[in-house]
């Protein structure tokens, strides 16, 4: 299949880019450290169910697959409910694969329902989705793996009881669940109404879930080649499980990227030129800020490890980002993200007037105008001291996507074992669930609920009313 990464961290060394970047000696430091990290992703690797999903769902594959054409025919909209790792990779999939302006296309040209991803519980911005879909022409996929995520499970409150209100006992027909197999609140309700589901497998966390049903009836569902998506994930696995740093471009990320950390380059910033990519930042945000963001290393430490991750898109940034990306503090590393062979290729053509000294543009393309401002921007970061790396996907389509994702999920997952932290846990997020259970009033919240209403006033002048 087409659909080959390269990947680039010339950049990321001293020899490079100057003071600011990876030093031999620094290198060599985290270097020592590849034998141990790969001893533990191996060891681990049973307890990492997400690295197993491009091999073994032949049967749920089938069953998306099965599903996805059901709902292309029977439904005008597809409308998934979930937030966090429920969502992202749902909106990644959706924009790097599809059409860029797919919901506006005719419904022939489709091929599938309009797509949504509602991931918000603010209320302007559910009651506007309900301004221009029909629930009952509607699918709604509710996923939460825990079945006690609050802003799902209110949204699918809301949604069951606008679907029974209009289509009776028939309301059933138009849900679609993916949740635990075994626990939680949404796992009771499957239950007791004998509803059909999808699961998330265990040991199978929300950042790391795109490559199960989480994201695949997505895919599905807007057509997409599902299998071509864990192939390509499966390709890049195979790259990624090999001991040495120079066969291993996911441990040489970790590497680099830990050491840096330690220099004070505190902000991963990932800037893809193409559009589509825009929101596979915004997924690579949560997977690289929750996993590697935590208060304590594995023997109880207090370490404050992790780094900001920032999401930037060429060209639109270098005219809001890159300022202060060449001229301001060491503590960023950019990861630039280009793809070689865009769908379409569009010509610059004269203009019908004078354009004076533009002129030169014409007769060239935005193909060109796109990757010349590439290379421009990472030639004045190097040349400014700023370590930065590049990730060029020849044609994008799902099976370098796959390549893609799995690539990002398995830096993570070496990061985390250099860093010697827990990256598949998020203490740090449980406990606003809690602060939120105990606002809204839930049982057993009581004293949270207490401790909360007698938070500390706000200091004498530093609140405005205006």
């Amino acid at each position: 299949m087409k659909g080959n990464l390269t990947f680039d961290f010339s950049n990321m060394c001293a020899q490079a880019v100057g003071a600011h970047a990876i030093d031999e000696s620094r290198f060599e430091r985290g270097q020592a450290l590849v034998g141990e990290v790969h001893k533990a992703m191996c060891e681990k690797r049973g307890a990492m169910a997400w690295r197993n999903l491009p091999y073994n769902q032949e049967e749920v594959v089938e069953k998306i697959e099965r599903a996805g054409k059901e709902i292309r025919k029977k439904f005008e909209n597809f409308v998934v409910l979930g937030i966090g790792g429920s969502a992202l990779g749902s909106k990644a999939l959706f924009s790097a694969c599809c059409h860029p302006f797919y919901n506006e296309l005719p419904a022939a040209r489709r091929g599938g329902p309009r797509f949504y991803v509602l991931d918000n519980v603010d209320p302007d911005l559910l009651s506007g989705l309900f301004d221009v879909i029909d629930v009952e022409k509607t699918a709604f996929h509710v996923i939460t793996k825990s079945g006690n995520t609050v802003e799902t499970m209110t949204q699918f409150m809301l949604i069951s009881r606008m679907l029974s209100d209009r289509l009776g006992e028939k309301f059933k027909e138009n849900l679609y669940i993916t949740t635990d197999k075994a626990t939680g609140i949404l796992k009771k309700i499957v239950d007791a109404n004998g509803w059909e589901h999808f699961i998330v497998p265990d040991g199978v966390g929300g950042r790391f879930s795109v490559l199960c049903p989480v994201g695949l009836l997505s895919a599905a569902v807007l057509g997409l080649d599902v299998r071509a998506l864990l192939a390509g994930a499966a390709a890049m696995d195979e790259v990624c499980c090999r001991p040495g740093l120079e066969e291993n471009p996911a441990y040489l990320y970790a590497l680099l990227y830990t050491q840096a950390m330690e220099m004070g380059a505190n902000i991963s910033v990932v800037m893809p030129y193409a559009n589509a990519l825009a929101p596979t930042a915004e997924w690579y945000c949560q997977l690289w800020a929750e996993s590697l963001g935590k208060r304590t290393d594995n023997a109880g430490n207090v370490v404050h490890a992790g780094q900001t991750p920032v999401r930037a898109l060429g060209v639109t940034d270098q005219h809001s980002q890159i300022q202060l990306y060449n001229e301001g503090p060491f503590d960023k590393i950019i990861t630039f993200i280009e793809v070689g062979q865009f769908k379409n290729q569009l010509g610059i053509p004269s203009a019908p007037f004078d354009v004076y000294d533009s002129s030169y543009l014409a007769g060239q393309s935005f193909n060109k105008l796109i990757a010349s401002e590439a290379a421009a921007t990472v030639r004045a970061v190097s040349d400014a001291g700023k370590m930065n790396n590049r990730i060029t996907i020849d044609e994008l389509n799902e099976y370098s996507f796959g390549k893609l994702l799995f690539f990002f999920e398995m830096a993570t997952a070496a990061a985390g074992e250099f860093l010697k932290i827990n990256a598949f846990d998020q203490p740090g997020v449980e406990a606003g669930k809690i602060a939120t259970y105990a606002l809204m009033g839930r049982a057993g919240y009581e004293e949270e609920a207490r401790r909360l209403s007698t938070a500390k006033p706000a200091r004498e002048g530093f609140v405005f009313t205006v």
